[in-house]
């Protein structure tokens, strides 16, 4: 799949837009959503595309970062009630090195996400979410991480803002977890279909696996 690059200013805004998140504020109490408790993330990769010049990183290492990350930030949560995240890295950009101000390639990741009614046995959001992730802007990617940071620091980097912007669209629809809804959705039958496919993983607390989004096309840049 061929991607079209973005202009210069379109990537530094949207680089700048993502420079508040991460683990930073890891250490203060998380916003409330509503009755939740992550049970099970399972996060595959086995597909994902490199976005123009890159480091490489394995699937593996995508999982392990990524689990990571999110475990820390939703973990905080101790709801009641349990659901599971499906996420698939789409595809990813580790910066090379380049040259400061004239080559300063940026870091990026894409994944799908959806999120798991333990109970209800059904995904919660209507339609997988994709998001565009970017390392931010700060003295040390202003001139390119390539330059200034391992490629282990660059995945932890947008491993942790991808779990920051996961963290705030659950926010942003706190409605999903409202008693109201979760009785709704328990009227329901139990998802079938290629989106409610089981992924070969072990099995979460309650016995049920969420499902992992198919790659959604990657946006161009």
């Amino acid at each position: 799949m061929k991607l079209l690059p973005l202009s210069v200013p379109a990537l530094a805004l949207a680089a700048l837009l993502s420079g508040c998140g991460g683990a930073d504020d890891l250490s203060k109490p998380p916003v409330p959503f509503g009755d939740f408790r992550l049970g099970y993330d399972i996060v595959v990769a086995d597909k994902a595309e490199t976005v123009g010049p890159s480091r490489k990183a394995t699937p593996e290492e995508w999982k392990a970062a990524l689990k990571t990350a999110i475990d820390a930030r939703l973990g905080r949560y101790q709801g009641d009630k349990l659901y599971h995240l499906g996420v698939a890295v789409n595809a990813y950009a580790l910066a090379i090195p380049g040259i400061p101000v004239v080559i300063s390639p940026k870091s990026v990741l894409v994944i799908s996400v959806d999120v798991w009614d333990d109970t209800a046995q059904r995904t919660v959001n209507a339609e997988t979410r994709q998001f565009k992730v970017w390392e931010g802007v700060n003295g040390a990617t202003i001139i390119g991480s390539g330059l200034t940071k391992t490629r282990e620091e660059q995945m932890q980097t947008l491993a942790e803002n991808a779990a920051w912007q996961i963290n705030n669209w659950l926010i942003e629809n706190k409605a999903w977890f409202t008693p109201e809804a979760v009785a709704i959705r328990a009227t329901l039958p139990p998802m079938a279909g290629p989106n409610a496919a089981q992924p070969a993983a072990p099995k979460p607390p309650s016995g049920a696996t969420p499902p992992v989004p198919a790659p959604a096309p990657v946006p161009a840049k």
